[in-house]
């Protein structure tokens, strides 16, 4: 059964939230803080977490930094923290999506259904295969990266979007595009969701370093991988 890690220190949210998942035919492994959390994951197999970011023991931000080093199971931020920055600042630590409370529960429900469906989806196309391409070498069985031989770690979404670009070579894609076959979820306006995992993945390619770029800017339509 698909197991899905409920992390909140306000016990009434962390029950109705059980509640909808295990109506959804789920089982839930609620705990109230971000140790409890961390413990839950490397203890048993959790396909995909719902975190509070302020929690006691650990908060979410250094909860998913630590999943983020051994695992790759999709994580949803489920906060009070709702400005644009915090929504960024939890994107870029490593989380797939990320909702604010208040919330609708039922639409909790669907955002868990989408991040479990991609993540099936990405475990049943990766067959054997490799892109190398001007120093960058990407395994898409391991989901590793390798640039000049050195590896690079990469969040989940930022390896997707990366091996996305990189297996269309030259092919320019939108930030709509690129939103749909990564987070396959309708394009809601999220291109600054698209632009700071681009961020994130130039700063770890080095793209200011090297005179190699991957990644170029397309101004007005989207990016592309120089292959």
């Amino acid at each position: 059964m698909t197991k899905i890690l409920v992390a909140d220190d306000d016990k009434a949210i962390a029950d109705l939230v059980t509640l909808h998942i295990e109506k959804e035919g789920y089982q839930a492994i609620t705990v109230f803080n971000g140790i409890e959390a961390l413990k839950a994951i490397q203890s048993q197999h959790i396909d995909l977490a719902i975190l509070d970011i302020m929690m006691p023991e650990m908060d979410g931000y250094e909860v998913v930094q630590k999943i983020r080093e051994q695992h790759h199971l999709p994580v949803i931020f489920l906060s009070a923290k709702a400005s644009d920055l915090d929504k960024i600042t939890g994107l870029v630590m490593g989380a797939d999506d990320y909702m604010v409370k208040p919330f609708n529960p039922m639409e909790l429900v669907a955002r868990v259904n989408a991040q479990l469906r991609r993540s099936k989806l990405l475990d049943h196309s990766l067959g054997k295969n490799e892109i190398i391409s001007g120093g960058l070498m990407l395994n898409s069985d391991e989901r590793t990266v390798k640039l000049y031989g050195e590896p690079i770690e990469l969040t989940p979404k930022e390896f997707d979007i990366l091996h996305l670009l990189a297996s269309y070579p030259n092919k320019v894609f939108s930030t709509e595009n690129i939103f749909r076959n990564v987070w396959g979820e309708a394009y809601f306006g999220s291109s600054n969701t698209v632009m700071v995992h681009i961020r994130g993945l130039r700063k770890k390619l080095k793209e200011d370093e090297n005179k190699n770029k991957f990644i170029k800017t397309v101004w007005g339509i989207g990016y592309k991988f120089n292959g």
